[in-house]
């Protein structure tokens, strides 16, 4: 709930209880019926959890309720995103191109839903609710990579980034085993800025840049509060030069590969 009022996610599963309850049914029971646990029922009924596709086709078939939980999810998902980060998306999905730079966490479009879920919930400022809304559009987003025709992606991972716990060990080990796994399609290059390069024109903060179908670039910049987005050409030709040149320093495509991989390795 903020501000007195609930989230879409949180109006989901006040409306999953209720009908639950209409029909008699224990949490116990619907977790029998639809083959999932009592545990997860309960976190999606407080909003603590968004549910999977799945999960609401069998609560929707279970109580009879025509298609309604579908219907919720939709507005789930469509409600995700905070206002500010809506924009972007809209670029995202026409982008061509994406260039991303991050000195300290794996790019938002890679990162998986534990090690997604764990940055949200750094320093407690979000409600259980708004995280869980907030992952699932995170991992929304991350579709425009395995689409028909997806952007050619290039990451720049400062190495930091592969030293840096989110999490538990084998929250790490999953992530970055991921992204040895993406990192071998066509249309993904990723490439680690090394220690040994020492001091770098990224060491000022993380940016986007995004090249749309009309040729035009976007720059998506990131603060403590929200995202800036411009198209100014002061902006993108600045950005641009410190591309070129982070990417002259940092490691070719097999041997940042071979890097994720031994950082992998070395949080078992």
């Amino acid at each position: 709930m903020t501000n007195g009022r609930l989230s879409t996610l949180e109006f989901l599963g006040a409306e999953l209880r209720r009908a639950r309850k209409e029909a008699g049914l224990s949490r116990e029971d619907l977790a029998q019926q639809i083959n999932y646990s009592p545990s997860l029922v309960g976190m999606v009924e407080i909003g603590h959890r968004t549910p999977s596709q799945d999960f609401i086709a069998r609560v929707d078939a279970e109580l009879r309720a025509g298609g309604l939980f579908e219907r919720l999810l939709t507005l789930v998902r469509a409600d995700a995103a905070p206002p500010w980060l809506r924009e972007w998306i809209s670029v995202e999905k026409e982008a061509t191109l994406i260039r991303w730079f991050e000195p300290s966490l794996v790019p938002g479009l890679l990162q998986t839903e534990a090690y997604a879920r764990a940055v949200l919930a750094w320093g407690g400022l979000l409600r259980q609710s708004e995280i869980e809304q907030r992952v699932t559009s995170r991992l929304s987003r991350q579709t425009i990579l395995s689409a028909d025709t997806p952007p050619q992606f290039v990451a720049l991972l400062d190495e930091a980034v592969l030293h840096r716990a989110v999490g538990e060990p084998a929250l790490m080990v999953e992530q970055f085993d991921y992204l040895a796994q993406v990192s071998e399609w066509p249309h993904v290059h990723l490439h680690v800025m090394p220690f040994g390069a020492g001091a770098h024109a990224g060491l000022a903060g993380p940016f986007i840049l995004a090249k749309t179908p009309d040729g035009s670039e976007v720059v998506h910049l990131d603060n403590q509060l929200r995202a800036h987005i411009t198209d100014g050409s002061e902006d993108v030709d600045t950005l641009q030069r410190k591309w070129e040149a982070m990417r002259g320093e940092a490691l070719p495509r097999r041997a940042s590969r071979e890097l994720i991989q031994k950082a992998a390795k070395s949080w078992v």
